[in-house]
């Protein structure tokens, strides 16, 4: 029975009090933290093959699919948020709700989504640097911005072979330093950096908007070309479950509930201001883009660049790439900020080892985990030539959100009478529609996706029951204030 032990509300409450990280967010900085971690990757990259290979400009309905899904897995978190405001995210709420075995699952299942995922975008953002720095002259000698084996193409044509992608490592190495010296820092920074992708958003709507032939807008839904979720119907849904990876993110905000100054009030506003400006900024560029060109030409690395070169506005396209740039930066530092404070939670409840929990005594930042995520994520990004595992991290987060659905029913049960500063609206509708949207764009996703998410969560129950669950029995025998007191 221990692996459905479950972590006392009261236990949760000491350690949001503790007083161990800084309280220093508010609403705006909690909105832009979830701006930041939504617009980058996604919108910069992936709506291009969302539209090409699957959805067609349907892609705005696929889009609009996974925007609710998030919205009710959203509202479900702010409940969470408000109600627990420690460090954790998804992993600490199903701690309280679903037992250690489930919290230890989705604790697994979140470094697909913020490890791993920083990795894969620092590749991307290294590409978009060296390619903006090739634009105005200058340049990273090729075979230090590329992972070892990898065929760099010269720009005369000729070809070298890649040593280690210097850039991709050095901006998640002083990211993670950033992330180190302080979580106020860190979130000022985010903040410029969101207002100037979104700036580049609106400039790519307004201009493109004069430049859209409705013609490439139909067929809407292109026909099925005859396997599930290539094209019609099936492929709006499984294009719901890629863009998906675009809007994956908010949940960060939720990260930092132990950082906020009035997390009751402010968590749930960050969760849900961000998703909604975000959702609009996803469709209105969806919508142009498939305007201003064919959804068939759009299976490139950087579509809404090349949407400006199909309107012949050449100044705009540095702009673009700039805020790609940024939007890629921002994106990595709100997951390089996730990432440390779930392993930081993790190691206080006993289920990783407690190097992991300690906070920095001038800083009061989980210094150990974000040295060590920087360090690791760096690694894995100057040496592999990630691809977008898009799927793969849509996948885990989905199953995130299912969990956290899931988790608000249970507690609404089994606790009717808890304190909720914010309450999730619509019960038991809203959650139940969240987790059965999420495991739809589930369903979309490949065969193949579901078997590697099956092989990961093998590899971590096999850490659980050699560490985790019999470490994490003497934790919860010590009682709350023994983390605190390491500390």
């Amino acid at each position: 029975m221990s692996l459905l032990s479950k972590k006392p509300l009261s236990d949760l409450m000491v350690e949001a009090e503790s007083g161990t990280l800084r309280r220093s967010l508010g609403a705006f900085s909690l909105t832009t933290l979830g701006i930041g971690a939504v617009i980058g990757a996604g919108i910069f990259v992936i709506t291009g093959t969302a539209a090409a290979q699957f959805a067609g400009p349907a892609l705005v309905i696929s889009m609009l699919i996974a925007g609710v899904g998030c919205a009710f897995a959203g509202l479900c978190y702010a409940e969470f948020a408000s109600m627990i405001p420690v460090a954790g995210s998804a992993y600490t709420y199903a701690y309280a709700t679903l037992g250690e075995i489930f919290a230890w699952i989705i604790g697994w299942d979140l470094i697909l989504e913020y490890a791993l995922g920083a990795s894969t975008i620092a590749v991307g953002w290294a590409g978009n640097v060296q390619s903006f720095l090739q634009d105005v002259g200058l340049g990273i000698p090729a075979q230090w911005a590329g992972p070892p084996g990898s065929v760099v193409a010269l720009s005369g044509g000729a070809t070298v072979h890649g040593i280690f992608n210097v850039p991709a490592a050095l901006v998640v190495l002083a990211i993670s330093v950033l992330l180190i010296i302080g979580i106020r820092e860190s979130a000022g920074l985010n903040t410029l950096i969101v207002v100037i992708k979104v700036a580049v958003l609106l400039l790519f709507i307004a201009f493109g908007a004069a430049y859209i032939n409705r013609a490439n807008w139909h067929p809407f839904i292109p026909p099925n070309a005859g396997h599930f979720g290539v094209y019609g119907w099936s492929g709006v849904l499984r294009g719901a479950g890629v863009i998906f990876f675009a809007f994956i993110g908010f949940d960060a905000v939720s990260t930092a509930a132990q950082e906020a100054r009035n997390p009751q009030r402010d968590m749930p506003i960050g969760i849900m201001a961000s998703l909604v400006i975000c959702t609009v900024m996803y469709v209105a560029v969806a919508l142009v883009l498939t305007g201003i060109v064919k959804y068939t030409q759009l299976n490139v690395p950087a579509p809404i660049a090349l949407g400006i070169d199909a309107t012949g506005i050449g100044w705009l396209k540095p702009i673009v790439k700039l805020g790609a740039i940024m939007g890629l930066t921002s994106t990595m530092l709100v997951m390089l900020l996730g990432q440390p404070r779930i392993f930081y939670s993790m190691s206080r409840d006993g289920l990783l080892p407690p190097l992991l929990g300690k906070i920095h005594p001038r800083f009061r930042t989980p210094y150990v985990t974000t040295a060590i995520t920087g360090v690791v994520v760096a690694l894995v990004a100057g040496l592999f030539p990630i691809a977008v595992l898009t799927q793969l991290t849509a996948m885990g987060t989905l199953l995130a959100f299912v969990m956290v659905c899931m988790g608000v029913l249970v507690l609404r049960r089994r606790e009717p009478h808890l304190h909720r500063p914010f309450k999730t609206p619509g019960m038991p509708w809203v959650p139940i529609l969240g987790a059965l949207i999420c495991f739809a764009q589930m369903i979309g996703l490949p065969l193949e996706t579901w078997a590697r998410l099956v092989i990961w969560l093998v590899v971590g129950l096999a850490i659980y029951f050699w560490y985790g669950r019999h470490h994490a029995q003497r934790i919860r025998e010590a009682g709350p204030t023994a983390a605190i007191a390491a500390d």
